[in-house]
């Protein structure tokens, strides 16, 4: 009885998650269609591609670690739905807030000292800063918005918070993001350069008054802060690599838009099912369903299969839409069939990683007690956002 309750458990589980992520999957491809839309934006702004990938993944890395959290919570009968001042959920979004100030600071010196060291040519540092703050707050706001709207409803409704955060956020991130981060970057060199360096140290003032107010609180913030803080500054710099490699090829992948549009979708659905894995291990961890053991259990290797699984069912999908996108917007493509072979061997290669690394981030983590769940979803980004560049750029020059 108790084993066919399992299966029912799981099956239930990973249907949740893939019609979260069927969802992602079509949102996705829209804002991989929009990034498309704007690559002369790309070529006349140096380095704003640069600061595409770390960018989505900050803003999926902060909110999918205050989605798992709060999910955490609720499997331990901590969340209660409430804003009142020291509730879980408060505490979470003031960690939250902080934690996009400050990464979206060390996002542009970084993405600036990066680009300067691989020769690409860039705008800049003061403008790197302002745009990635100033971006980073707008879109923060909406996607923590987000996250606090799907963890209430998902609390109230009896949902697993676990199987739907990471791609709605995610997903979200993507979409917001991208044009976010665009707009804000014409709009701020429009402005005088006096004007830009008045904005620049005002951004500057106003997150180190906000991170020593929140630091000199002490408590619960300030553990999870210094925790996730100097991890989101480290792994900024593998997201600030991805976009140097995307830079790198900028002129062919303008000139084949289709692969434009692929970038977004496949690190942010290969980020949701990351993100998904991290959540399941950091929960059934804290709830002592498996051991935080270096050899996967088979409570493990079924979520390494359910990894499989989404990527084999949604990595075609995904290049089929993103083929369609680019025939609709009248962009060049490679075709149907290289689209999904792209993206399918690319995806395969990404998530075999993924599970590896996930695993070993929990249980390290879990075993040195630290929480799990502060550190899975940002290193599955991060490594992703790296990773995922190179891999998908090795698979389209062997096919191309």
């Amino acid at each position: 009885m108790k084993s066919g309750n399992g299966l029912r458990r799981e099956r239930r589980l990973f249907l949740t998650g893939l019609a979260a992520l069927l969802i992602s999957t079509v949102i996705a491809v829209v804002a991989g269609s929009y990034l498309s839309s704007v690559r002369e934006v790309l070529v006349l702004i140096p380095g704003l591609l640069v600061l595409v990938p770390p960018t989505i993944n900050m803003r999926g890395s902060i909110s999918g670690v205050l989605a798992s959290r709060l999910s955490s919570s609720m499997h331990l009968g901590e969340f209660t739905g409430s804003f009142h001042d020291g509730g879980v959920l408060a505490e979470n979004l003031h960690v939250s807030l902080i934690l996009t100030l400050a990464t979206a600071v060390a996002l542009g010196i970084v993405a600036s000292l990066v680009s300067t060291l691989t020769g690409v040519t860039v705008i800049a540092t003061g403008d790197l800063v302002l745009i990635s703050v100033i971006a980073g707050i707008v879109a923060g706001f909406i996607v923590m918005g987000f996250t606090i709207l799907i963890s209430v409803l998902s609390y109230r409704q009896g949902i697993d918070m676990d199987m739907i955060a990471a791609p709605a956020v995610t997903t979200l991130g993507d979409l917001v993001t991208i044009p976010v981060l665009t707009i804000t970057a014409v709009v701020v060199l429009s402005f005088q350069p006096g004007t830009r360096t008045l904005l620049l140290w005002a951004m500057l003032l106003v997150t180190a008054v906000a991170c020593l107010y929140s630091w000199s609180r002490g408590g619960r913030i300030k553990r999870i802060s210094t925790e996730v803080l100097p991890l989101l500054v480290c792994l900024s710099v593998l997201g600030t690599f991805a976009g140097v490699t995307y830079t790198l090829g900028l002129d062919r992948l303008v000139s084949m838009a289709a692969l434009l549009i692929l970038i977004p979708p496949f690190a942010g659905i290969c980020g949701s099912i990351g993100g998904i894995l991290c959540s399941r291990l950091g929960t059934e961890m804290h709830l002592g369903i498996i051991a935080p053991s270096l050899v996967p259990s088979k409570g493990v290797l079924v979520q390494f299969a359910h990894t499989y699984l989404f990527t084999v069912l949604l990595l075609p999908l995904m290049a089929a839409l993103a083929h369609l996108a680019a025939l609709l917007l009248g962009a060049p493509s490679p075709g149907l069939l290289p689209m999904v072979a792209i993206a399918t061997l690319a995806g395969a290669v990404v998530m075999t990683l993924v599970n590896g690394i996930a695993h070993l981030t929990a249980t390290i983590s879990f075993r040195f007690g630290l929480d799990p769940d502060n550190f899975g979803i940002p290193v599955i980004s991060a490594v992703i956002d790296l990773l995922g560049a190179v891999v998908l750029v090795a698979v389209i020059d062997l096919f191309l």
